[in-house]
C-alpha cells in the first residue's frame, strides 16, 4: 500500500488549495471526497450569486474572470474544475472515508467506501454543507421536504412554505414567488437574518410589505402532513394548504466523523474543534483542520476567501517539520 505525505479529506474550494500547495511543495498527496468536485458548490442553487468577488475566490494564483461583479454559482463550479485540470491534482471522487486511525508510527491509515491508504498526514477540509439542521418534527422525513433548495422551476404554482431567515432562506422564498410560486415564510426570530446579503435586504422586505410573500415572524412549524403545514405563532396555530416545504434551516460540519477520529471539540464555541491558529494542527499530530470545519457551530467564521491562508500555514509547518 503507497505512503502518501498527504491525504485530503473533502474536494471543496479549500481541499483543492491545499492539494495545490502540496504539489507546489513536492509532497505526494490524495485527495479524497464522498461526492462530486466541489460538492457543497454544487449543490448551491442554480443561480446563486456570491457575496464575495471573484478575487477573493481564487486559489493557485489562478485568475478567477467573471463577468458581473460577485461570480453565480455556476461561474464558481467552472472555475474549480478548471483549475484541477490545470493542475491535474490526485482527486479521488464518491468515495467516502469510513475511518481514519493513527498507527504505533505516527502515520494514519485511512479506510474509503472504495479502497484503503496510509499517509503520514490528514487534513480535513470537509465543509459545512452535507449534515443539514433537522427540525425535528412529524413530517419532516415526507417526500415534498427538502433541505437543499436548487431550481425554482420546480415550484411553480405551488403552495411553498420555506423555512429560515439567513440568504438560502430568502433566495428560495424570491426566486420561487418570481416563479409564481405561493410563497409563505416561517422565521424564529422577529426579523431577516443579519447575514442576508445588502442587495438583497429591500428586495424581501418590500415583497412582505407589500403582501406578495407572506412572511410570519416568532413562528415556527410543529407539523407537516401531505397536504398541509401546521405553525405555531404569536397568535395561536395555524393551519396552511401547502404542496412543498423547503427548510433551509442550515448545516453542521460532520461532528461525528472529527469524534471518531478523536478531534478534541472543546474549543471556544460549540462543537469548535481544538487546533492551533498558526499551523492548523488539530489536537492529533499529523491531523490538521482547514476551511469552515474548524469553525464549529460558527458557520458564518470562515469562508473560502479567509480561510485560503489554511492551506499556506499547514504546509508551511510541513515544510519546518520536514527540515527539523
Amino acid at each position: 500500500m503507497e505512503m502518501y505525505d498527504v491525504l485530503i479529506v473533502g474536494a471543496g474550494p479549500i481541499g483543492l488549495a491545499c492539494a495545490i500547495e502540496a504539489k507546489k511543495t513536492g509532497l505526494s498527496y490524495v485527495v479524497v471526497d464522498k461526492g462530486a468536485l466541489v460538492n457543497s458548490l454544487y449543490n448551491y442553487p442554480v443561480f446563486m450569486t456570491f457575496f464575495s468577488t471573484s478575487q477573493r475566490l481564487e486559489i493557485g494564483d489562478v485568475p478567477f474572470v467573471s463577468i458581473n461583479p460577485k461570480p453565480n454559482r455556476n461561474e464558481a463550479v467552472e472555475y474549480y474544475r478548471r483549475v484541477v485540470e490545470k493542475f491535474a491534482l490526485n482527486i479521488k471522487l464518491f468515495e467516502m472515508v469510513s475511518n481514519v486511525s493513527k498507527q504505533q508510527d505516527g502515520s494514519f491509515h485511512v479506510t474509503t467506501s472504495k479502497k484503503q491508504y496510509q499517509a503520514k498526514n490528514v487534513i480535513i477540509s470537509t465543509g459545512f454543507y452535507d449534515v443539514p439542521v433537522s427540525m425535528d418534527i412529524p413530517g419532516e422525513g415526507l417526500s415534498k421536504v427538502t433541505h437543499y433548495y436548487k431550481d425554482p422551476h420546480l415550484y411553480a404554482f405551488q403552495n411553498v412554505v420555506v423555512v429560515g431567515a439567513n440568504n438560502s432562506a430568502i433566495d428560495a422564498a424570491l426566486e420561487t414567488y418570481r416563479k409564481g410560486a405561493n410563497v409563505t415564510l416561517v422565521i424564529r426570530n422577529a426579523e431577516i437574518g443579519s447575514y442576508v446579503k445588502y442587495w438583497v435586504r429591500p428586495d424581501i422586505e418590500n415583497r412582505i410589505k407589500e403582501g406578495e410573500i407572506k412572511a410570519y415572524f416568532n413562528s415556527e412549524l410543529t407539523r407537516i402532513t401531505p397536504d398541509q403545514v401546521f405553525l405555531n405563532t404569536p397568535d395561536g396555530e395555524l393551519i396552511l394548504e401547502n404542496d412543498f416545504v423547503i427548510a433551509m434551516t442550515g448545516y453542521t460540519p460532520d461532528f461525528e466523523m472529527l469524534k471518531r477520529l478523536g478531534v478534541d471539540l472543546s474549543g471556544a464555541g460549540i462543537n469548535c474543534p481544538v487546533y492551533n491558529p498558526e499551523t492548523m494542527e488539530s489536537n492529533l499530530e499529523g491531523l490538521y483542520l482547514a476551511g469552515v470545519v474548524c469553525g464549529g457551530m460558527d458557520t458564518h467564521k470562515w469562508f473560502i476567501e479567509n480561510s485560503r491562508i489554511h492551506a499556506t500555514q499547514i504546509f508551511e509547518h510541513l515544510r519546518a517539520k520536514a527540515m527539523a
